[in-house]
């Protein structure tokens, strides 16, 4: 088989990715996720760029899925990364996340699914810096929970759209 010179899995992966960039800044204009949308984003929080807390760190240390549905504020996207603030137990705290740092990005209310394959970072590699919480919650964020947990697609998944970059990806 040739070589692949002109990468066609990376351009798939950024094109994939635009598909959240796209959706996530289309909230920020409007403010709020239309109809019954809502998101598990799953990212690691050890790559190049991600800002969390120390505290969030040291709990999820390899990677973490948060959920963006009523409980979010200050939503930022630009072309290689948001930011958004959201509550982990009445702790708001400010997230920065580059869209190469997500894993899977799952909308449970249409079955849609978009899964990454990201290496994980060496710690001593790590390039993520502390992000302070917020003095105040805005009124419309409530408690996030502390470990949401996304869908699997069980039997419970009606049809809905799995991509996987893998069949994307140049066989050995």
């Amino acid at each position: 088989m040739a070589q692949d010179h002109i990468r066609y899995d990376i351009l798939a992966q950024d094109a994939l990715r635009s598909v959240i960039r796209k959706v996530l800044s289309e909230v920020a204009v409007t403010g709020h996720l239309p109809g019954e949308h809502h998101f598990f984003i799953t990212f690691l929080t050890n790559a190049p760029g991600v800002r969390i807390s120390q505290h969030l760190k040291a709990k999820y240390a390899e990677q973490m899925t948060i959920v963006v549905q009523h409980q979010f504020w200050d939503l930022k996207v630009t072309e290689s990364l948001f930011e958004i603030g959201l509550s982990f137990s009445d702790t708001p705290e400010k997230l920065v996340i580059p869209f190469n740092a997500i894993r899977g990005f799952y909308d449970p209310s249409v079955s849609f699914e978009l899964e990454f394959d990201v290496p994980a970072v060496e710690e001593e590699e790590e390039h993520s810096a502390e992000i302070t919480a917020y003095p105040a919650v805005p009124e419309k964020a409530e408690d996030n929970g502390d470990e949401p947990t996304p869908p699997t697609g069980g039997d419970d998944n009606k049809g809905g759209s799995v991509v996987s970059l893998d069949s994307f990806r140049k066989k050995n």
